[in-house]
């Protein structure tokens, strides 16, 4: 399957789709990943990733556009969520430079910004190494994809 959409739903108790990410989310105060949930994930699901990806963002790197946030991979099939600032996972590298979440920051006067929380079900529980960028993260599981959805939030520097 191609990257398309599914039925899966992803929520968060810190945001509703399409609206504001709290603050404590972003890179202007705790930094802190919110809480995830998902239901609905295709038959067949034995692992997860999850990525952050600001499509807004005016940066254009190795062919690919905006920012990416946060990803993380090596998720076991039977979770179907993540607590705040999660532990659980492992780390790829944001376009920052850094492991882990980095939260919204567009640069000032730029607007609203919309960021995707994307959750990918895979076909099987990845050991994939730390470190990996997202490009990298998609090579690998993208023949694995059993379905994909997401949640948007907004973000807007003051």
């Amino acid at each position: 399957m191609a990257f398309a959409l599914s039925n899966m739903q992803v929520t968060s108790p810190a945001f509703a789709n399409h609206q504001a990410i709290p603050a404590k989310y972003t890179g202007e105060a705790e930094d802190v990943s919110p809480a995830l949930a998902w239901q609905g994930a295709p038959e067949g699901t034995k692992g997860y990733a999850v990525i952050c990806h600001d499509p807004d963002a005016p940066l254009v790197k190795e062919g690919s556009y905006g920012f990416v946030h946060w990803v993380l991979y090596n998720l076991p099939g039977e979770l179907e969520e993540l607590t705040e600032k999660t532990a659980i996972g492992t780390v790829g590298v944001n376009d920052k430079g850094d492991s882990g979440y980095c939260g919204p920051m567009p640069p000032e006067g730029h607007g609203l910004h919309l960021y995707y929380f994307w959750v990918l079900a895979l076909d099987h529980q990845t050991s994939l190494p730390e470190g990996l960028t997202l490009t990298e993260l998609l090579k690998e599981v993208e023949p694995h994809l059993l379905g994909m959805n997401r949640l948007v939030g907004t973000y807007q520097r003051g």
